[in-house]
């Protein structure tokens, strides 16, 4: 199986399951393992590349295809929109060997079929110009490359032309962004590692410890530090968490939703050394990478927990003076990391998620300590998610009052009227949202 013989499947597969495309991905390279690097990364901008442009894609695709796209095989019409991306984003690759590779990843297909595919992208080629005209030229809702429902929700919610921009900045390539660990090394001392390697990096431009590395493609554990836990992979918002901790006094802390452990590892950076920090998750595969992400980063021996936050909160008695909850949520902030995201999620499940988040918020609050603070945190751009919930527990719980930290510099801007932090992929950064609520 070559590269793009794995790339069709996994777009085959992923659309018809739904499954997050990183993990049908990982599991087909699994069974079927590609031979170097080179080939693994192209797979993987074949693949993250449809997704991305998927409806500029099969606009262009419908003056080539003499049958409807809806009629086609899931093998073909995911074989022409590789082919066409490749074509249209992918210059540096030759288009004869387009074709023929791309009618070679059909595989055992029957000879028709393969054929049909050969014909459209050949086609396509002899009329370079003709493609790129009516690529140009497409309404601008089909360069937009979001489902209908998302578009409209976000118009609703930040405007039209406000939300055009971010359907766009989900289309790019996000940067590789990176946390210094404090305890281990400085900022400066890695750019200038990283500049001795050749890769061009620079401080991020909202957190104090944050590095950007743009068209990075070779592999995290390559990076100066990464064994001795210099740094850990974190996108800038997320990084911003840290004041809302910062300053608090020694105590007991707990990270309620905990992941794969990026935010406690944060935690551990900005707490007080006498702080204690517990940790919990219900799944115990991502426990296992949080524990051996901790041990990399040389955090404090942190207390994990393999539940759920609503059974940690009946058998433990405790009390905390920090509780954070990155909610599980629809992940629309993070489009543009995660392209299938886009396609994947539904409307109806935004109610559903916003119901499961104020469960684990009203799970968290008997935990925080008087005069305490629950942070309460998603990765979505929906405003049921997040002002939606927050209002939904202020509504029942009086004593809790939100108050925002004290930003310096430009993240000044990402705070809301409410003093919700908000940042926007248009920011230059992943979608988040958090709020920090006060026991009084």
């Amino acid at each position: 199986m070559n590269s793009r013989a794995l790339a069709i499947h996994c777009l085959v597969v992923q659309e018809q399951s739904r499954e997050p495309v990183d993990q049908v991905l990982a599991a087909l390279h699994d069974q079927h393992p590609l031979p170097d690097d080179r080939d693994r990364q192209l797979a993987m901008a074949l693949v993250y590349g449809v997704l991305r442009h998927r409806q500029e894609l099969d606009a262009v695709l419908l003056n080539y295809s003499k049958t409807a796209l809806p009629k086609l095989r899931p093998v073909v019409l995911q074989a022409l929109r590789c082919g066409l991306a490749q074509l249209l984003f992918m210059d540096r690759i030759p288009p004869s060997a387009v074709v023929n590779e791309t009618v070679q990843g059909l595989g055992r297909q029957p000879k028709w079929l393969k054929g049909f595919v050969n014909g459209v992208l050949r086609a396509m080629v002899r009329d370079m110009e003709g493609v790129r005209h009516c690529l140009a030229t497409l309404a601008p809702e089909k360069k937009l490359n979001h489902p209908g429902w998302l578009v409209a929700l976000w118009e609703d919610q930040f405007g039209v032309e406000p939300t055009r921009a971010l359907c766009l900045a989900n289309n790019s390539l996000p940067p590789l962004s990176l946390r210094i660990n404090p305890h281990r090394q400085s900022r400066a001392a890695f750019l200038d590692q990283l500049k001795a390697r050749g890769i061009s990096g620079q401080a991020g431009r909202y957190g104090d410890q944050a590095v950007v590395i743009h068209d990075f493609h070779g592999r995290i554990d390559s990076l100066p530090g990464y064994q001795e836990g210099g740094f850990h992979v974190q996108d800038e918002a997320a990084q911003l968490l840290a004041p809302f901790f910062e300053g608090l006094p020694s105590g007991a802390y707990l990270d309620a939703c905990a992941g794969l452990g990026g935010k406690s590892i944060l935690l551990d950076q900005i707490l007080p050394a006498a702080a204690s920090l517990t940790a919990v998750d219900p799944h115990a595969g991502r426990l296992s990478l949080l524990r051996a992400n901790l041990e990399r980063c040389r955090c404090r021996p942190i207390s994990l927990h393999t539940t759920t936050l609503q059974d940690f909160a009946r058998e433990h008695g405790e009390r905390f003076r920090g509780v954070l909850v990155d909610a599980p949520c629809s992940g629309l902030g993070v489009i543009g990391r995660q392209p299938d995201i886009r396609w994947n999620r539904r409307e109806q499940e935004l109610a559903r998620l916003a119901a499961t988040q104020l469960e684990i918020l009203l799970a968290a609050a008997p935990l925080v300590d008087a005069g305490g603070v629950l942070v309460y945190c998603t990765c979505s751009l929906s405003t049921i998610e997040n002002e939606g919930v927050i209002a939904a527990f202020l509504q029942t719980h009086p004593a809790f009052a939100i108050l925002p930290p004290r930003f310096c510099g430009p993240a000044q801007e990402l705070v809301s009227k409410q003093g919700f932090l908000r940042t926007l992929p248009t920011d230059g950064l992943d979608g988040f949202f958090v709020a920090r609520l006060v026991k009084t």
